[in-house]
């Protein structure tokens, strides 16, 4: 299993970040489009690393239109060398109608129609053919010789698309080049929804499996003493809670018979109380979500217990202060 690692939002440091990733053997590193732009971090990592992966997991597809990312991502993959990956993720309607003021409707088949644009506005780029995209949401029918950038051997990027529910997971198998699984998912769960979505989507496209990269970032309890233990476990527990507490993700809840907690977590951010929410996440559901360790020599093989048939690629978010264990810790689960 591959490993990746969070370059974060900080552009001062973003060149050692970047350094450091690739020092202790990470293949990629992703940011990921929360409170900054997720954009120039990954400017600044492909101008002072050498050969790690450069991703965005996520940046938000529906905030901009398939002209704009086509832009950007094709800059960014020209600047990197060909490193560069674009991960796509819709966010839910509350925050594209009213922090993005965008429109929302049918996410999947928008999402869809989005991929499709870009790819053709790349194809037109790099083959000098006469752009003419007509969809239901998008239309891209005109590239004059002004606006259309040099052909380079990179080419536009592959494309990732975040995805939980059956509907937008299959548009990944059937037009992206990976999946980006939610944090918030279980095995189960994804033996049970998210993989036979993958898998008709990629019989649409006519591909298998075998081309087609998922990544999770399942979550991990651990730490170096009992304190940092205990630290780790509360972080974790307030943040499943926090995902919890989505309407969209109840169907994760509901798959093993926890769909009240949804309705309780959601009140209890309506009524401001984030600090207290944690404690709905008992023991039973923590340890179905995460991957509990006491010994962080144990992590490896509780990842490749439970997704190591399923993942390809770990989007590593634990950070152990410590460079050796570090680095021990990605090459144990890249040897799994």
């Amino acid at each position: 299993m591959k490993v990746s690692g969070m370059l974060g939002a900080n552009l001062d440091m973003a060149p050692l970040a970047v350094a450091d990733l690739e020092r202790r053997g990470y293949h990629a590193a992703f940011t990921a489009e929360t409170n900054n732009e997720p954009f120039f971090p990954l400017v600044l990592a492909a101008e002072h690393s050498k050969s790690i992966e450069l991703t965005t997991s996520i940046c938000v597809a529906f905030a901009r239109n398939p002209m704009t990312l086509a832009h950007l991502a094709w800059d960014l993959n020209h600047y990197s060398r060909g490193r560069f990956t674009i991960g796509l993720g819709s966010q839910i309607k509350p925050h594209i109608t009213r922090r993005f003021s965008m429109p929302w409707s049918q996410p999947a088949a928008r999402m869809r129609e989005f991929i499709l644009a870009m790819r053709a506005i790349w194809a037109c780029w790099e083959s000098d053919k006469k752009l003419d995209f007509q969809g239901e949401f998008y239309r891209h029918d005109l590239m004059t010789p002004m606006f259309t950038p040099r052909q380079n051997e990179y080419g536009g990027p592959a494309v990732n698309l975040a995805a939980v529910g059956p509907l937008m997971t299959e548009v990944a198998g059937e037009v992206a080049d990976g999946m980006i699984s939610h944090g918030f998912t279980t095995a189960r769960y994804f033996r049970d929804v998210t993989l036979p979505a993958i898998e008709r989507g990629l019989d649409k496209s006519g591909r298998d499996r075998g081309d087609f990269n998922v990544s999770i970032p399942a979550m991990v309890v651990t730490g170096l003493t009992e304190e940092t233990f205990k630290q780790s476990k509360q972080a974790v527990q307030s943040q499943i809670a926090f995902y919890a507490s989505t309407p969209a993700y109840r169907p994760v809840l509901e798959l093993h018979g926890w769909g009240d907690l949804q309705a309780e977590a959601h009140a209890m951010t309506r009524d401001g109380r984030w600090s207290d929410m944690g404690t709905l996440i008992t023991d039973d559901i923590l340890q179905t979500f995460a991957l509990v360790c006491e010994d962080i020599d144990h992590v490896p093989q509780a990842l490749n217990n439970r997704f190591g048939d399923l993942a390809d690629t770990w989007m590593c978010t634990v950070e152990l202060g410590d460079d050796d264990l570090q680095k021990q810790l990605v090459a144990a689960v890249q040897c799994n």
